[in-house]
């Protein structure tokens, strides 16, 4: 008996078990985990069979002072997401409601959402000090001392609106949840409640210990399956998933603008100084001048091509409802295929109007899709 007893407590470990929670059929591995509810009566991983509900084998606690209690301290030591996972999906078939752990609640729209990643905060805090340091280029060197009025109101304003616009961007990319799937909702309760059909499959991430909708991919930075994630930028220190996709796309397409902006101004500047004396052009000596204007120059032309290029990749990408992993992987195509207006309206918010241009309106997805498919 202790034999098949440790036999059960290692296949926790390393093997393949297909356990039964309340008539779901559990498929665990280390690689691969599914919950699937079958339409005829299952087998649990001992052999046991009965119509309905089958229950799970739970080992015993071994007595005191035997020699299998080592075992399973040592199996109870083990604190991966994925033995952790094993250990809810064993002792889930006893436990009853007033026991197990309800799926924790969604994140609020108003949440403040922040990775603590080293990379990305430095990524993130560079890209303001380059904003902040055309603005000061701008302002301060080309604009206040020419002598044209009209021409320096006229850009200042320009300039500086779609700075601010695009800071506010990359603030709402950075602090939006991407659209985390909630970690730990991998519960008996929270899986009947999804009234699965025969036939349908929810897959659960090893590494969260969460319940994965179809389209979402795990992020190594995160540490969350993300909903149509796209990729992790680290300039934004976020993944540009389902709820932040719109403020990554205005993000790049302000700054690509703003560095367009700076470029044409920095060579009005140039040919004006020409013409006239340097000592005019600016309040600072003339080395200091044409150092800073080269460097603006330079900062500009580098951004305006990456962000360019980013945001016709993101483009694209919505139009043809595929993000970037999907296009990596090559993905089969399981979801429903949408005009490219509709995919647009899905990211940016139903109708179309002014506030697509606008990082302080939140889109609306409209109901959220199931993300389950029948294999």
């Amino acid at each position: 008996m202790f034999k098949r007893v440790f036999a059960a407590l290692l296949s926790g470990v390393s093997g393949v078990g297909v356990h039964v929670w309340g008539g779901v059929e559990v498929r665990s591995c280390a690689n691969y985990r599914s919950f699937r509810t079958p339409g005829l009566p299952g087998r649990c991983s001992s052999g046991c069979r009965e119509e309905g509900r089958i229950p799970v084998a739970v080992p015993p606690k071994p007595r005191r002072g035997s020699r299998w209690e080592h075992a399973h301290r040592l199996l109870a030591r083990m604190k991966s997401p994925a033995h952790r996972c094993r250990d809810i999906e064993r002792r889930a078939g006893y436990l009853g409601p007033e026991h197990c752990a309800p799926p924790p609640p969604l994140p609020q729209s108003d949440a403040m959402w922040f990775i603590r990643d080293g990379c990305g905060i430095v990524c993130g805090a560079i890209t303001w000090l380059l904003v902040l340091y055309a603005e000061f280029v701008v302002v301060f060197v080309m604009l206040l001392p020419s002598n044209n009025v009209v021409y320096s109101v006229l850009n200042g304003v320009v300039f500086n609106g779609l700075a601010f616009l695009a800071l506010a961007s990359h603030f709402r990319a950075m602090c939006t949840d991407p659209g985390a799937v909630p970690k730990g909702n991998a519960t008996k309760e929270f899986i009947e409640s999804l009234q699965l059909k025969p036939g349908q499959v929810v897959y659960k991430c090893p590494k969260c210990c969460s319940i994965k909708p179809d389209r979402a991919h795990h992020c190594s930075v995160c540490k969350r399956c993300i909903r149509k994630m796209d990729h992790h930028c680290p300039w934004v220190n976020n993944c540009v998933g389902e709820n932040n996709q719109k403020y990554f796309v205005l993000f790049t397409m302000y700054i690509a603008l703003i560095s367009l902006h700076a470029l044409v101004m920095v060579a009005c500047h140039f040919v004006f100084c020409f013409e006239q004396d340097w000592t005019k052009c600016s309040s600072l000596s003339p080395p200091a001048t044409v150092i800073l204007l080269i460097l603006l120059c330079f900062e500009g032309l580098l951004f305006l091509i990456f962000t360019a290029v980013m945001f016709g990749t993101q483009v694209h990408s919505i139009c043809t409802d595929e993000t970037g992993i999907e296009q990596l992987k090559k993905e089969e195509r399981r979801w429903v295929k949408k005009s490219r207006w509709m995919n647009m309206k899905v990211v940016f918010g139903h109708p179309f109007s002014i506030a697509w241009l606008s990082p302080f309106a939140t889109p609306d997805h409209g109901k959220a899709d199931p993300y389950q498919y029948v294999v």
